[in-house]
């Protein structure tokens, strides 16, 4: 039986969704660095996830960019830490992040239009304006 983790409290995701590959990290790690596979790269199915509704993979797939395959998988490495479990936690984290921006759904825009008093105001500060370069100018003499 594998445990469901809860993104939100309208997402929830399966254990068994996320395949977590263990490999050497590159910078410090001292005398383990060679001898421990301490870095995690994640994979997460986003486009055959149950949990995850079409707008919300929609959204999903522009805020990973480049960390999203063509297939719809979410590729994160973490190699911040030292240790396995650290990396593993961040990698998960941030999946997890990722996946919260991706739930907030954006306010559609209204489209408005400028009062007639701001219309106004702008074409009284742009003869203004105008004035001001008017009087700048140096007039030949006659």
């Amino acid at each position: 039986m594998s445990r469901k983790i809860a993104v939100t409290s309208a997402i929830v995701i399966d254990e068994d969704e996320l395949v977590e590959t263990f490999q050497r990290a590159p910078g410090p790690g001292g005398q383990n660095v060679n001898k421990v596979s301490s870095a995690v790269q994640l994979r997460f199915d986003a486009a055959a996830s149950p949990g995850l509704d079409a707008p919300l993979r929609e959204r999903l797939r522009k805020l990973a960019g480049r960390r999203m395959t063509a297939d719809g998988v979410i590729l994160i490495e973490a190699h911040r830490f030292r240790t396995q479990t650290r990396n593993r936690d961040d990698a998960r984290a941030r999946l997890f992040d990722l996946i919260r921006q991706a739930s907030i759904v954006p306010k559609a825009r209204k489209a408005t239009r400028p009062s007639a008093a701001t219309r106004e105001r702008r074409l009284q500060q742009k003869r203004a304006r105008g004035e001001v370069k008017r009087a700048r100018r140096a007039r030949p003499e006659d």
